[in-house]
């Protein structure tokens, strides 16, 4: 007997967060023979007491009772709950059971309920479709020379160059060599693009820096020289929009370069840099200490010098009438990226969405966080990215966690318990615009991953010598297809970082930063890939459709994407060494087949390491 189960109607009416103000319904169901007399709901607000709402006896079978509690809660925020009950033996308390990584219970957690504002609006535009993410220097070459480029920067004649990994004769890694990737180029492979079915680019730091990763800001105003033109970006959102495509730029605002037009630390340019002077108008943006190069940095990195984003100068210069958002999106991009939106301060994300938000409500802002973005402590406290003054939704790291475990240990229980969890904590405004991920400039390739090669003890010589073949490949791209059908299918919106559709590999930064191999592509991925972008598109339900877990056990997972009218997307996983028959639900026998596995008489057989998608017929 389950006392409490949050995914299940019965136990909890609405599914996952709620809108303050929204009747909701929690049912207990206890064993008859305990005698219980008195039932109770723990509610608690984060930070505060703990409410004691008496539950309602409702009925019993004699063999179980039900206590349930109609409740509203009008405050949005963070809540936890549990419930306590009183028998002729004492007080017992139902709580949520986890497993632990070792493999044993824990019993002292609770359930945790976000309630959102009720006017909580994300861009409606982006629901339902795909992010493609370009490193802008390595994806595709336009050719048209360039100007006033700095004469420090190192070319790489030949696009299948590894990148520098190895520091030079000062002992530095200087990220200075470049591809010539340029916005041009992408625009000249957008009809590709296009085909991949994809319908939001996401384009890595653009703006001037002094390094081929760009995050190290030089001048937030201006397109990097290698990369063109602000001019090249307009003509580039532009074209983008008339296919269908929208445009996010990166937002690097926790740190600048230290060579930059604010700090100035080697005097590139005729402004007093904030290094230099005291006088700078930039030298409030950052803390000094006692002698001048002690300065605050963002993680020890010297050439990070990290700004304070509450300095009022630094918050109108970003945010402001005619600063940096309101020019790139006045340039016609559609929303912005926030690198490391976890270390800003909650003011300054206040002021960002207040400043995206003007150009219309259907421009989009997208946090950086890498855990659950629901529960997430920083900054010295809890944060409230999604209490509609701050983030429409963040990169879904925690769905890239469990899939790629589910992929290399076949541990369905873990892999459904934590893609739910967020599903059930994220309000569904967010959850269907997260960002769903399985490789970007951070992470090592998708199907290096996938590999199950260990790089945690390995430097940047050995990472080099990594090489992805024979069997090995082969049994890499199996999974890579299963982990694409299950990140394809679940609530969000999936992500293909540039190239893993044509095959890459490569390690972690800097080798998952390769050029993008034009006529050298795995034909048989890419025709994948496209089969995928046309699977998203055509199936309305997993816009915003409902997930319901089916089943998670034996190295197998599958899930449902239902709404009502609307037809019905299923995936199963079969991560075992060997075929499984599944036998379906019996309202799911008329499903068809859509890609993967075979029918047969009460279900349909699944190969092994492998996916199948079901869908409902005409």
């Amino acid at each position: 007997m389950i006392p409490f189960d949050a995914s299940k109607d019965y136990h909890k009416s609405i599914r996952g967060a709620v809108a303050a103000g929204t009747s909701l319904r929690l049912r207990v169901l206890l064993p008859r023979p305990f005698g219980v007399s008195y039932c109770t709901l723990l509610l608690t607000k984060d930070g505060e007491s703990t409410q004691y709402i008496p539950m309602e006896w409702e009925q019993t079978d004699g063999v179980a009772e039900w206590w349930h509690k109609e409740l509203t809660v009008n405050e949005p925020g963070l809540y936890f709950y549990r419930f306590e009950y009183v028998t002729p033996w004492g007080v017992s308390v139902v709580r949520r059971i986890e497993k632990t990584e070792q493999g044993g219970i824990d019993g002292t957690q609770q359930w945790q309920l976000t309630v959102y504002p009720a006017a909580f609006h994300t861009p409606d535009a982006f629901k339902g479709g795909l992010f493609y993410q370009i490193f802008p220097d390595r994806f595709n070459r336009s050719g048209v020379p360039k100007k006033n480029v700095p004469k420090d920067r190192v070319m790489h004649a030949d696009t299948h160059d590894i990148p520098v990994y190895l520091p030079d004769a000062d002992g530095e890694i200087r990220n200075n060599d470049y591809y010539g990737g340029d916005l041009r180029g992408i625009v000249e492979k957008l009809d590709y693009i296009k085909s991949l079915g994809v319908t939001i680019l996401y384009l890595n730091p653009i703006a001037e820096a002094h390094s081929n990763h760009r995050y190290n800001t030089a001048d937030y105003k201006k397109v990097d020289p290698l990369l063109g033109t602000n001019d090249d970006f307009r003509i580039l959102c532009e074209k983008a929009h008339a296919m269908g495509i929208k445009v996010i730029i990166d937002g690097v605002y926790s740190h600048t370069g230290d060579d930059s037009v604010y700090f100035n630390k080697y005097g590139r340019y005729a402004s007093l840099g904030a290094y230099q002077s005291n006088r700078s108008p930039y030298y409030s943006w950052y803390t000094f200490g006692d002698m001048k190069d002690d300065y605050a940095c963002w993680w020890n990195i010297d050439t990070l010098p990290e700004v304070n984003e509450e300095d009022p100068g630094y918050v109108e210069f970003i945010t402001g009438n005619g600063g940096v958002l309101d020019l790139w999106l006045s340039l016609g991009a559609d929303g912005v990226r926030l690198d490391v939106a976890d270390e800003l301060p909650d003011s300054f994300l206040d002021r960002i969405r207040q400043c995206v938000k003007k150009h219309g409500e259907e421009k989009l802002v997208l946090g950086e966080v890498w855990e659950d973005a629901s529960n997430k402590i920083s900054h010295g406290g809890r944060r409230r990215y999604f209490d509609g003054r701050q983030l429409d939704c963040v990169m879904n790291y925690p769905f890239r966690t469990a899939i790629i475990d589910f992929a290399l240990t076949a541990n369905a229980e873990k892999c459904m318990r934590e893609i739910a969890s967020i599903v059930d904590h994220y309000p569904p405004q967010a959850m269907d615009l997260c960002m769903n991920l399985l490789g970007t400039h951070d992470t090592e390739r998708i199907l290096t991953a996938l590999s199950g090669v260990d790089l945690s003890h390995k430097d940047r010589r050995a990472q080099a010598e990594i090489r992805l073949e024979g069997k090995a490949l082969q049994d890499a791209k199996a999974l890579l297809r299963m982990c694409v059908m299950i990140n394809f299918a679940l609530p969000g919106v999936p992500c293909v970082y540039y190239g893993d559709e044509a095959g890459m590999t490569g390690a972690k930064d800097p080798f998952n930063r390769g050029f993008y191999p034009w006529g050298e592509e795995d034909t048989e991925l890419l025709t994948f890939y496209r089969m995928m972008g046309n699977f998203r598109s055509s199936f309305t339900v997993l816009k915003q459709g409902g997930f319901y877990p089916l089943s998670a056990e034996m190295g197998c997972i599958a899930f449902l994407r239902y709404q009502h009218g609307m037809k019905r997307v299923a995936v199963i996983a079969n991560n075992n060494d060997h075929p499984i028959d599944y036998r379906l639900n019996d309202d799911m026998r008329d499903m068809v087949v859509y890609y993967g596995g075979e029918k047969i008489d009460e279900g349909i057989r699944i190969n092994a390491h492998s996916a199948a998608i079901i869908v409902d017929g005409e």
